[in-house]
């Protein structure tokens, strides 16, 4: 017996079948733990994916106006991924923790889950808890100059021909069309970021190093809370221009009058104001009741400095249609905005009840114009055909939609204290 244990013990035959045996528990171990580091793994970066969404939809529905958590809550039933899995959560505004403390538009996600591993429960007295944090808010994306408030799914800004465009500052749309901002022609457009709540057209008209922001938050009407005067004591440009020399060659110096002015001309709905002469406008606020501004003579000339002119209708609540338009697409115009008052910044202004959206502004003049101020259109299209060699201080274009055309050359420097300045763009972003 002693010798047959003997034989057995020094037979090295099979001995890879008894280490193999021996070493199972161990191959099935790691098997196990691999399969669960890989669930663990895929729970966490699903887990991961909800937070983020979910703390980005809170923020957007806090500047919508709704209840944060309510927005969170309802991103997070519908995108979680973390499927047949109970998720806890715990939305914060503003947080209680972190950098953003102090941060009125913060909202933090924190979202944890228990779930039962397949192997490591064998070894494990409790479900492992996961959990993954997210913190967004609102935070600067650059200056513009030009904002396009269309907010459908037509382009918003539109450069051709042969423009250059050189902002010094962005521009922004609102338009959700998926060409919201587009270069096109032998254009050239320096200006940084173009943002758009759509997406923005590719294209080498862009200049190099421009920044593009596509889907982005829509931008707010910068002037949403300056509100046009109620046109009183109107008459017509001939009673002001006594002299009659409002026709070519003429001279019309007003240079004298401050305050209010309204003007409301005869014959039509909107009637017009046809600059002819050398018109020289005073330091004074130009209320244009049921009146378009034109001059298409190219020897006319229009300039006023520190004037804002309005273009709105006693009729503008129930007969949007009343509203003048703009039509500067000849002569030489130079106008420059009020530095201080309420129409601080503001050249041209046409109220906001302005209806035909698709009828178009005209900016142009010659190579002796000047322009320092904003241009603001907020239901109607602006297009800007401004000739080579025009002066462009200080300007910002805030129109349903913007469009530069033709040989429009722009350069934007703004001087100090000139009242007009760039607008702040802001978009939702993960910050932690």
């Amino acid at each position: 017996m002693l010798k047959a244990f003997r034989k057995l013990w020094n037979d090295k035959r099979g001995n890879a079948l008894i280490i193999a045996g021996a070493s199972l528990p161990l191959i099935m171990g790691s098997v196990g733990l691999a399969s669960d580091t890989i669930q663990w793994a895929l729970w966490k970066r699903e887990l991961q994916r909800a937070a983020d969404s979910a703390a980005i939809a809170g923020v957007y529905g806090k500047i919508q106006g709704a209840s944060y958590s309510d927005a969170a809550t309802q991103d997070l039933v519908r995108n979680n991924d973390v499927a047949d899995i109970t998720v806890n959560s715990v939305f914060q505004n503003s947080p209680s923790t972190g950098s953003y403390t102090s941060d009125p538009n913060a909202v933090r996600a924190v979202l944890s889950v228990k779930h039962r591993l397949s192997f490591s429960s064998l070894f494990m007295s409790a479900e492992p808890t996961i959990t993954a944090t997210a913190t967004a808010t609102i935070v600067p994306t650059g200056d513009y100059c030009v904002v396009s408030l269309e907010n459908t799914a037509t382009t918003g800004i539109s450069v051709g021909g042969t423009s250059s465009v050189n902002l010094g500052c962005g521009m922004i749309t609102n338009s959700t069309s998926m060409d919201a901002a587009v270069a096109f022609g032998t254009s050239t457009v320096n200006a940084s970021p173009i943002a758009a709540v759509g997406g923005i057209d590719a294209s080498d008209n862009w200049a190099s190093g421009t920044q593009l922001l596509p889907f982005t938050m829509a931008q707010d009407d910068p002037f949403a809370n300056v509100n046009p005067p109620t046109p009183s004591g109107c008459q017509k440009f001939s009673d002001l221009d006594t002299a009659g020399n409002n026709k070519p060659g003429g001279v019309v110096d007003l240079s004298t009058q401050t305050g209010t002015v309204c003007i409301k001309e005869n014959g039509g709905t909107p009637a017009s104001l046809d600059i002819k002469g050398d018109v020289r406008l005073g330091a004074a606020t130009y209320v244009l009741d049921a009146t378009s501004l034109k001059m298409t003579n190219t020897g006319a000339k229009l300039s006023c400095n520190g004037c804002t002119i309005i273009l709105t209708s006693s009729t503008a609540s129930t007969d949007g249609s009343s509203i003048g338009q703009v039509d500067l697409s000849g002569g030489e115009v130079d106008l420059i905005a009020p530095s201080s008052g309420t129409y601080k910044g503001i050249a041209l202004y046409q109220d906001r009840r302005a209806s035909n959206s698709s009828v178009k502004n005209t900016i142009n003049g010659n190579s002796s114009s000047s322009y320092q101020g904003a241009f603001y259109f907020p239901n109607q299209e602006m297009v800007f055909a401004g000739t080579s060699g025009i002066s462009t201080a200080c300007v910002q274009m805030v129109a349903r939609r913007v469009t530069f055309t033709g040989t429009s050359a722009i350069t934007n420097v703004c001087p100090p204290g000139s009242g007009a300045s760039s607008f702040k763009g802001r978009s939702v972003r993960l910050v932690e």
